[in-house]
């Protein structure tokens, strides 16, 4: 199988597009995968799976296929099996191998290799899920921020405003939905060692005692960078899939950037509010940021 890194238009915000179709394989779930030469579907990243995939459709010979998945799949230098996920056995990016999104199918398609597709994706799913991940990328910084007093030293990772980056010091995993996004991080021994105390100090209450009023001051900016309409973009370097992309937010405090291969919102306004809510396990060694956007 002979194929090139498929190009994306979805950092761009595109949800439409018509693409030749130049692979169908069949997976071994009984489901099959459609490749086509680009696309505006946003796929299943697997080493960083925190943003689920569009669904929607294809279009072919006026024939409408519902796209059911969207997952990163990729073809070695030697042009031999289509890997899918977790069976990739290189690093992402990996320049000698192709990386395709494939649009899932819950049956055969037949013969349509060759032949133009309408690609359209399901708008309303897409900016739930962009609402979803614009907020998480929001609750980082404002958490960074909040925390930044309860750093004995400088961990040598800091964030766009050069408070310490607690966010990807800590994390553990990142899920969202189009309801929220979730958060957990871990507050173990590591985390310490690099300088983060959330017991009790003579500056400070213990982290646990301290709670509600955190949760309090990462909601106060949350609800001041919705208000300034902040605008968003991605910057990519390249149309293909594996392009190393930015997210961009010009924040009242200057621009963020973090990198990010997911989708977003055009700006702020979209949101008529952001709210995250905090927990920390009993034993003090996890915390879990649950942001919940509602969109205006």
């Amino acid at each position: 199988m002979t194929l090139s890194t498929t190009h994306v238009t979805f950092p761009s915000g595109a949800v439409s597009g018509e693409s030749p179709v130049l692979a169908v394989h069949p997976l071994t779930d009984g489901r099959y995968a459609v490749v086509t030469g680009a696309t505006p579907f946003h796929p299943l990243d697997h080493t960083w799976p925190d943003q689920p995939a569009d669904t929607g459709t294809l279009t072919v010979d006026g024939i409408e296929l519902p796209v059911v998945d969207c997952l990163t799949g990729a073809v070695g230098p030697d042009g031999g099996d289509l890997l899918v996920g977790a069976d990739i056995p290189v690093r992402r990016g990996d320049e000698e191998w192709a990386w395709l999104v494939l649009h899932v199918l819950a049956g055969d398609p037949g013969d349509i290799t060759g032949r133009p597709a309408a690609l359209a994706v399901d708008t309303r799913r897409r900016a739930a899920l962009s609402a979803s991940h614009s907020g998480c990328h929001l609750l980082a910084l404002a958490l960074n921020a909040a925390l930044a007093p309860r750093w004995r030293k400088d961990p040598g990772r800091a964030d766009a405003f050069g408070n310490p980056d607690f966010d990807s010091l800590a994390m553990a995993s990142s899920v969202m939905d189009t309801e929220a996004s979730t958060d957990t991080y871990r507050l173990g021994k590591s985390l310490r060692k690099k300088g983060f105390t959330a017991e009790a100090t003579d500056e400070l209450p213990a982290l646990a005692d301290a709670l509600p009023a955190l949760t309090a001051a990462v909601n106060d900016l949350l609800a001041a960078w919705v208000a300034a309409d902040a605008a968003v973009r991605i910057e990519a370097p390249g149309p293909e899939l594996t392009a190393r992309r930015q997210w961009h937010c010009e924040l009242p405090e200057g621009p963020a950037t973090i990198f990010c291969g997911g989708t977003h919102l055009g700006h702020l306004g979209e949101l008529a509010e952001l709210r995250t809510e905090l927990r920390l396990t009993e034993d003090g060694g996890e915390l879990t940021a649950i942001t919940r956007p509602k969109r205006a």
